[in-house]
């Protein structure tokens, strides 16, 4: 993708969570959305919670939650990601463009998603079990086109940082920026790049993970929208409160 495309797919996809943010401010979504989120990384936590007692996985494991999948506030982050797109490959090595733009896009699918999931949680009466909540509010819209996309999105994003930390001299480059980057005021897109980088260097076995990853997440798609609701309902329950998975789990990645 040339840096003009490039820097025009960030935008596009920050301007889209920019009118999220504004919208869900206007109609009182935020605390929804924040809800959702929340829930979402319990399950993610609990669906991962032997993979984070691995030492080797565990970095990519908390990366995929702080930086994708948790209830943060990204828009210091995002606001410096628009701010350099046009300038992207000049302040940082060229490979880095496209694990901007896949970045920028699953976040933009993400909060897309999960405000559309928050305008039909609060239609739902709020003395419904939590994930009894979630689940109606998820089955009420028919989004198994984008949950595939954004599942597709995030294993390229993957398989790029898994191929981008084979180079060490774009690690060393991207320690170099350091200090640039802080004094320009993009420390925290600095933060992300080396948060993935570090964490995918760490994996044993970058594929297996991603593996993993991909066939968790399929299934969790396929049970959220065709399982009978009282199975899902018992299934996220038990997932967003697991704490640590125990057994042979633990000791290796399972699929």
């Amino acid at each position: 993708m040339s840096t003009a495309n490039a820097a025009a797919a960030i935008r596009a996809n920050l301007d889209r969570v920019a009118q999220l943010r504004a919208s869900a401010a206007a109609q009182a979504e935020a605390e929804a959305v924040s809800a959702i989120k929340r829930l979402q990384a319990q399950r993610f936590a609990g669906t991962y919670a032997d993979l984070a007692l691995q030492p080797d996985a565990a970095p990519a494991v908390r990366f995929f939650l702080d930086e994708l999948y948790g209830e943060h506030d990204f828009s210091r982050r995002d606001e410096q990601f628009g701010r350099i797109a046009g300038a992207l490959e000049r302040l940082f090595p060229p490979a880095v463009a496209q694990l901007a733009v896949d970045l920028t896009e699953v976040h933009a699918l993400t909060e897309v998603l999960d405000h559309m999931l928050a305008r039909r949680w609060l239609v739902i009466h709020d003395e419904t079990p939590k994930a009894e909540r979630y689940l109606r509010a998820w089955r009420a819209g028919d989004h198994r086109v984008d949950r595939q996309r954004q599942l597709a999105v995030v294993q390229h994003m993957g398989r790029e940082l898994q191929r981008l930390t084979r180079m060490r001299s774009l690690r060393l480059g991207l320690r170099m920026m350091r200090q640039p980057a802080k004094a320009a005021g993009l420390d925290a897109l600095q933060h992300f790049l080396e948060a993935g980088f570090d964490a995918f260097a760490e994996l044993r076995d970058a594929g297996a993970f991603l593996s993993v990853i991909a066939q968790r997440e399929q299934a969790w798609l396929d049970l959220l929208f065709d399982a009978p609701l009282a199975e899902a309902c018992r299934q996220l329950d038990k997932e967003s409160g697991a704490q640590v998975r125990t057994g042979s789990g633990a000791s290796t990645m399972r699929r």
